[in-house]
């Protein structure tokens, strides 16, 4: 059983969970992905119909389609560019951005001088045992892997945005290496019955 890179890389880009393009990209290419109905979807990833991840997988294979069909018009469109129909492009001039989908909350990185506020009601402000003073123990908070494909679109707007400044101030100083591991993100899903709620998670490299 072989993992198409190619199809992988443009699953994950366009939003699917990277262990579910990981699945859906084995011995397939994206043709016979679109071909898929949505009962073999949910076996290939081995999860349920109603599952919020199967619901989101399937909303991004229809945006393929969509996309093609409106390419077949003819018409120069953002979405003719984004998407590429060959299989082997590694080199699509415009992304995804995750962030843009309806099913995926709005994400920001809380300042570092912000978290102590921002994690106060969550009560992670400790006692250190070794030095007596008190500390934020981020690391009770639920992980979100540096990959992630929010995390990564996050990274690389923070970055552009960095190397901009860089260019127009000589005195800028720029995002140290690692800058992301160990960040909060800060998550805001609005609800029409309960209004805004947040939640946080803690950037990691590895589980």
């Amino acid at each position: 059983m072989v993992v198409k890179s190619a199809t992988k890389k443009r699953l994950m880009e366009l939003g699917v969970e990277e262990t579910l393009a990981h699945k859906l990209a084995t011995d397939r290419n994206m043709n016979d992905i679109k071909a898929m109905t949505s009962d073999e979807v949910a076996i290939a990833l081995g999860i349920s119909k109603e599952d919020d991840a199967f619901q989101l997988t399937m909303n991004v294979l229809g945006e393929i389609g969509a996309r093609r069909k409106k390419r077949r018009s003819k018409k120069v469109t953002i979405s003719k560019t984004a998407v590429d129909d060959d299989d082997d492009s590694m080199n699509s001039k415009f992304k995804f951005n995750v962030l843009n989908h309806h099913l995926v909350p709005h994400q920001e990185i809380v300042p570092v001088e912000m978290e102590e506020e921002e994690l106060a009601p969550w009560g992670l402000i400790q006692m250190d045992a070794e030095t007596g003073e008190t500390r934020l123990a981020k690391e009770l908070l639920p992980k979100i892997l540096i990959t992630d494909p929010v995390v990564q679109t996050i990274k690389e707007m923070r970055e552009l945005e960095d190397a901009k400044k860089a260019a127009e101030d000589p005195d800028h100083v720029p995002l140290p290496a690692g800058w992301l591991t160990d960040r909060v993100v800060k998550v805001i899903r609005k609800s029409p019955s309960s209004g805004k709620t947040y939640a946080y998670r803690l950037i990691v490299e590895g589980s």
